[in-house]
């Protein structure tokens, strides 16, 4: 793969200093390390960017489900009401009690059943079938949640969020411990402590890219007006 990069450590008389045989710049001949280590890093550059696309809808799932709540039920016994913004507590601790599950109970139980370890690209795949699995139920919830309204105008209660963000934390439980340990496993030694910030950046960039698509889907479609019991929630 990328065999031209070869080229990057051909040593010719141009790049050498002929008293000690060093490099006149180091910026025209790398070893063959080097050029080995960016080919490594260009191999997971395609997982990296899907990375980012699965995450996106995840951004923006979460943003939305801020908005449901508002106009949705949070009252908990006479009391107590729901803030809207603490719901992303519940992801956190979804996929909190999901990574300790998966290391105390299904790896092992996949490992003795299967006599293999999942690997870490398995365990991304699964993440990802799992967020596919919370926006189905986020679009299912609220278009029942836009019918009760239109039916009776009564808002449906806040907890029928729970289940998609529940969803939403086990994906997160499965594939960002995988990124993690698919690029930290894939990456030059020289360069691991940085692999193991790909996914708080993949994470970053997939809340620029929500907040941008967000407001795409606002100055093309009427999905997302101020009031979004007059929108489509569902359909983004």
């Amino acid at each position: 793969m990328c065999r031209f990069l070869n080229r990057a450590a051909l040593k010719t008389e141009e790049d050498l200093n002929h008293k000690d045989g060093s490099a006149n710049n180091i910026w025209r001949l790398c070893t063959v390390q080097e050029v080995e280590d960016f080919k490594a890093i260009l191999r997971l550059v395609p997982l990296w960017v899907a990375i980012i696309f699965v995450s996106t809808p995840i951004a923006m799932q979460t943003s939305l489900i801020v908005l449901q709540a508002l106009v949705m039920d949070r009252g908990l016994g006479p009391h107590f009401k729901v803030p809207a913004g603490s719901l992303q507590v519940v992801i956190m601790t979804s996929a909190s009690t999901f990574i300790i599950m998966n290391n105390w109970l299904v790896y092992p139980m996949y490992q003795k059943l299967t006599k293999k370890r999942l690997t870490p690209l398995q365990k991304v795949g699964i993440g990802q079938v799992f967020t596919i699995l919370s926006m189905v139920v986020s679009a299912v919830v609220e278009a029942k949640r836009l019918k009760t309204v239109e039916n009776n105008g009564h808002p449906m209660s806040v907890l029928w969020l729970f289940p998609p963000l529940v969803i939403v934390g086990i994906g997160e439980a499965f594939h960002f411990p995988g990124n993690i340990e698919l690029f930290y496993g894939e990456f030059p030694e020289s360069l691991r402590n940085t692999a193991t910030s790909l996914t708080s950046l993949v994470i970053g960039i997939s809340f620029y890219l929500s907040t941008a698509l967000i407001d795409l889907i606002q100055r093309t479609t009427k999905w997302l007006p101020n009031d979004i019991n007059s929108g489509r929630v569902d359909n983004v």
